[in-house]
């Protein structure tokens, strides 16, 4: 006698299907063999299903058992596989028998040796599965049934052990589903630990980050050490609109595939801030592994990158952001498949101008060669420079500014500014896959960045002057179509495109 049970593999940020089929066959007992692409973590689920039924004080098959996870193709991984894997050899062996519903059901979680249910990750990706395929119900850790109730229209059984789900399917004692809450009720005034009203000076600084805020433009700040090109890179999250609902659920999913969601906090509700150290690997950078999982790129989609020390990262793991900065997405290859994780992200990289980091100050003394100079600022190649819109000095704060007790301007003003900037370009883009300036192309550029004589004029200026490339171009048009929005202006004027033009003179 064979059986079937549900249950669901994330591949990449999707969930799909999974059959689990059990048979009992001849042959001498005590062989379990599980087939259909298993990792390790699953091979081993014999051991932990095994112990499980046993403590729950079950019968446990004594022939021999096959396990067939399909479609077979596709490679599994993870212990989510334990409980469905046990449920199927109780109907196998006659001990537990499924209604219809529970049949259509689907089934996940990682049993303890006691029979206890421990959280999987993955789940939200399941959840959403559920609601697009018209799935009954799903049978998961209590632990997981919060994440799982984001999902608004789907019934969940959260389950604290194999005795309690076999009790609830044998109808000797029902469980009480879990209420969905969907994501409104998450939704709170975000608590900011940085604001922008106390980074002394640094106006030039500020305008950059409210222009790259703005419309999602990358941002290269070089200045000496303690300038506060760390403080500006924190207090950048406080100026961004907040996220909407579709794309708390987005970065939210990220997240649970990557296994970084607390079971407390099921919801990432702020916009992601990420600063990996430059010792990280291309894979921990992009993503990847035997099973791709995210990497801090896709981590702070919707979000910002920040990128300190940006030249002191290897050469060929930078090399790696050129398709992302470009795309807005990350595609991943492997023996086993080729994934795409989303990637649009801010990118804020800070550097110093010299290996001691006092080339630009007027103050201290460089003890750097020429040669270390010029070696150290090559560390970073032109293709990925050019793909940064806004390139800002940070020097060093005067004494005068330090000490001034009056703030600056707050993040919540400069954000009121950006959140209007925005709305403008939501409005502009609605018939279009793109939300913002920084993700127009060729076309967009040409039917909203229309620039008159005089002004076209300063840009053939500017371009013989600083070398230019085509992408260079584009880009100070991008810049200048923000700036433009941030002055409610319909047209780009020609200061909008010399202010641009300040942030690119770096580069070239």
């Amino acid at each position: 006698m064979s059986s079937k049970i549900l249950s669901g593999a994330n591949i990449g940020l999707d969930a799909q299907v999974v059959e689990v089929e059990a048979d009992l066959g001849g042959g001498q007992g005590g062989i379990f063999i599980v087939v259909g692409l298993p990792d390790t973590a699953i091979q081993e689920a014999r051991e932990r299903v095994w112990s499980a039924i046993k403590n729950t004080g079950l019968d446990f098959p004594r022939s021999k058992i096959v396990v067939n996870l399909a479609p077979a193709d596709i490679r599994k991984e993870g212990p989510a596989y334990d409980l469905p894997i046990a449920l199927a050899l109780l109907i196998t062996a006659g001990v537990l028998e499924l209604d219809l519903e529970d049949q259509n059901a689907i089934y996940v979680g990682e049993l303890s040796l006691d029979g206890r249910l421990r959280p999987v990750s993955g789940i939200l990706p399941l959840a959403l599965m559920i609601k697009e395929k018209n799935f009954s119900r799903i049978y998961l850790p209590e632990e997981n049934a919060e994440e799982a109730a984001l999902i608004n229209n789907i019934e969940i059984i959260p389950i604290k052990n194999l005795k309690q789900i076999f009790l609830h399917l044998t109808k000797q004692e029902i469980i009480t589903p879990f209420k969905t809450t969907g994501i409104a009720k998450f939704i709170t005034t975000p608590n900011f630990e940085v604001d922008m009203a106390f980074v002394k000076g640094q106006e030039h600084a500020k305008r950059a980050l409210e222009i790259a805020a703005s419309a999602g433009h990358n941002v290269l700040m070089s200045g000496p050490p303690g300038s506060g090109k760390t403080l500006l890179a924190k207090a950048m999250t406080t100026i961004l609109p907040p996220m909407t609902e579709e794309e708390i659920l987005e970065v939210t999913k990220i997240y649970s595939v990557a296994g970084k969601l607390s079971t407390d906090k099921p919801l990432i509700l702020e916009r992601p801030f990420r600063t990996p150290h430059h010792s990280s690997s291309a894979v921990a950078l992009v993503g990847g592994g035997s099973f791709p999982r995210p990497g801090e790129i896709s981590l702070a989609h919707k979000g910002v990158l920040f990128l300190d020390e940006f030249p002191e990262f290897p050469r060929i793991v930078l090399e790696n952001l050129r398709q992302p900065l470009e795309d807005g997405v990350v595609t991943v290859s492997r023996a086993q498949g080729t994934l795409t994780f989303p990637a649009r992200f801010t990118l804020i990289a800070s550097q110093n101008p010299c290996p001691c980091g006092y080339y630009s100050d007027p103050e201290r003394t460089c003890i750097c060669t020429q040669t270390q100079i010029i070696k150290y600022q090559k560390r970073i190649s032109g293709p990925l420079l050019d793909r940064i819109d806004l390139h800002i000095e940070v020097p060093k704060v005067k004494f005068e500014k330090l000490t001034n007790d009056s703030l600056s301007e707050s993040s919540e003003n400069i954000r009121e500014r950006v959140n209007r900037a925005r709305q403008k370009q939501i409005l502009r883009f609605k018939n279009l896959k793109i939300g913002t300036n920084a993700e127009m192309g060729a076309k967009e550029i040409k039917e909203f960045c229309q620039i008159d004589a005089p002004t076209q004029e300063l840009l053939r200026t500017a371009m013989q002057q600083l070398k230019l490339s085509a992408r260079g171009y584009h880009r100070i048009l991008k810049v200048a179509r923000t700036i433009a929005d941030l002055d409610e202006a319909e047209q780009i004027e020609l200061s909008h495109v010399a202010e641009a033009l300040q942030y690119r003179t770096k580069i070239e």
